[in-house]
Parts: C-alpha cells; structure tokens; sequence
C-alpha cells in the first residue's frame, strides 16, 4: 500500500484546524518576503515530472531474466528464486529476524485482487522511494488514508499514471476494513529505519526513470540538478530484489537543508510556527499527528505537491493544503530533504 503522511483522521478535524494554523510552515520574515514572488495557485503550478519518474520503455532488469536462478543479499542469511523476489503474493522476507512474525495478509494478500502489502513496503515496513514508509505510522492514521482512497477523497498528483499511484488505488478499491484493521496495527507497531541518505550537489549523474524512482544510467555523465530532488538506489539490483537495507541517495540543491531547517523550526521569536509546531521535535510526530523524519525525500515531495495541487484533499487536509499553496517547488523540496535527512 502507498500511503501518505500528513493529515490525521477526519474526527479531529476541529483539533487540527487549532493545532494547524495556517502559518504552520511559513518561512521567517526575510525568507517570507523572497517567498511571496514564487507563491502561486494549484491551477498555475506546473507539476515536475521528475518527481514522478515512469520509464517510457522496458529496460532489462538488473536480476536477468532466468527466474529460478537463485538469489542472495550480503545482509542476509537466506535466499529465494528470482522468480520468487517478483511474486505479488509471496513476499521474500530477507530479514526475517529484524521484526516480528507479519500477518498472513502481509505476506500473501488475497489473489487474485490485493496484492500483499510487504511486497512494496517491505516485511518490516521500511517501504521505497516510489512508496510510503509504514513503520511507525499511528494505526488509525493508515486506515484513514486507505479509505480516503478507495473514496477518491484521494488521488495520486500526476496528471499521467504513476504505476505506484495506480497500484494502491485498486489495493484501497478490494481490501477489506477486518484485512486494513490488521495491517494497520501490524505496521504502526515496527520500528521506522532511515531511508536515503541526502546529498547537497551542483550536478548529479545522469539517471533513467523506472516506475516510481530513478536510476543511474551507464556511463559517468553528470547533469546540472537545477532545482530538482532525484532519490535513486546505489545499487539497482538490490531494489529489484526487494532489499529492506537497499541503501539510497537523494540528491538535493545547495542549500537545501538549511532552507528545510527553517521551515521545520519555524521562528518563535515572530510568532510563526514550523512543521515541529504539530510534527513534533525532530519530526518524530506527536499522538495521531505522523512522523516526517527519515522518510523518503521524493515520496515526501510528491505529498507535498499532491497538497499544494488537491490531488490530496479531505476535510482534515485542509489546513496542510493551506499551508502547500503558499509553497514554491523550492521549498518543497528543501522540507522533504530535511524532514527526510532526520534520523526516525
């Protein structure tokens, strides 16, 4: 499932609008007044495709092609069939003794119409780039989402498929609310594990876009970032294999984090709030409210966009698409990368 991280449930809708003012994510004073000529409106905002990578044509896979050849990791002490790291209904558990025994459901689904939960997100919930992370999340928080979904109150930001977009939506459309119950409770219970490492840079090398990330193309050529956030995995075979310690890099401009810094802190001294204000210190998240950090930079980028555009928008998203709207690309980017770079 490919959840997102930042409403909560519509019952608390009248705490939120109190706890979420809407210059929760406002910049200081100085950086406000920069701010005020990027401000622009949902209908004027150009959504990035690069934020929403979808290859145009098949590209070999870095697993081959022989599916019964058999498969290992440095990090763990088991192996499958290739074959059985592409099976939607019969997740390979790498890692079997960092978590506990997942539910039935997790591991298998229910053919032919859900997929198992742990084949994107992972056994222990630590999830991908082109997905969320479900460690941690509060239960009731997962259900909400779930079911925002299969209402259409929610929808992915692109204005053309994004495989994983599209893949949750019809998981959201089947799932059961007794199946979502114990998925929620089994996730909200797993210990949250950083995801990618976050790298300032003037250039990055050059990628090609998979469904839903992106990944390094052959070669040691390098493009200027200009402006852009660009998760990839350090080793493309590992992704593939579904790897729950896959290592990432995001990729994010000069100046980022500090710039991310400021909008997570906000400044007490002028009275305007941050992301901490309601997300917790260090965005680790507080009661119902979700952690931030140590989540996928680009999956948080496109939330926030998804906010900013209404892709994402219910009664209780309301304050936080208040606060998207008044964001440039700019600021996104740098709140995703810093929220992303904090340890869980």
């Amino acid at each position: 499932m490919s959840l997102e991280l930042f409403p909560r449930p519509h019952a608390r809708v009248d705490v939120l609008r109190t706890l979420f003012p809407l210059a929760l994510l406002a910049l200081s004073p100085v950086v406000a007044r920069a701010q005020t000529a990027h401000d622009t409106s949902a209908r004027a905002f150009v959504i990035p495709a690069w934020a929403f990578p979808v290859q145009a044509g098949a590209l070999p896979p870095a697993t081959g092609t022989d599916t019964a050849a058999r498969a290992t990791l440095p990090t763990s002490k088991v192996s499958f069939s290739v074959g059985r790291t592409r099976d939607r209904n019969d997740v390979a558990d790498w890692n079997p003794e960092t978590h506990p025994t997942p539910p039935a459901f997790v591991l298998h689904g229910r053919k032919p119409a859900v997929m198992a939960c742990g084949f994107c997100h992972l056994a222990d919930g630590r999830g991908r780039p082109e997905n969320a992370m479900l460690a941690g999340l509060p239960a009731p928080y997962i259900i909400e989402q779930v079911k925002d979904m299969r209402s259409r109150a929610r929808h992915g930001a692109s204005s053309w498929p994004f495989p994983p977009a599209v893949g949750m939506q019809q998981i959201a459309d089947s799932v059961t609310d007794a199946e979502l119950e114990v998925v929620a409770q089994y996730f909200s219970r797993l210990r949250a594990r950083r995801a990618s490492r976050v790298v300032e840079a003037d250039s990055v090398p050059r990628t090609i876009p998979l469904n839903g990330l992106s990944t390094l193309a052959p070669g040691a050529e390098r493009e200027a970032l200009a402006g852009r956030l660009i998760e990839l995995p350090l080793e493309l075979r590992r992704h593939e294999l579904h790897d729950p310690m896959a290592q990432y890099v995001a990729y994010v401009p000069r100046g980022s984090l500090k710039r991310g810094r400021a909008l997570a802190e906000g400044d007490a001294k002028h009275g305007v709030k941050g992301c901490e204000s309601c997300h917790g210190p260090s965005l680790r998240g507080v009661g119902l409210v979700p952690p931030l950090a140590g989540r996928s930079p680009s999956y948080l980028l496109r939330q926030l966009v998804a906010f900013h555009t209404g892709a994402r928008a219910t009664a209780a998203t309301a304050p936080m698409n208040e606060v998207a709207s008044k964001l440039s690309l700019e600021d996104m980017v740098a709140a995703a990368a810093y929220a992303g770079s904090r340890k869980p």
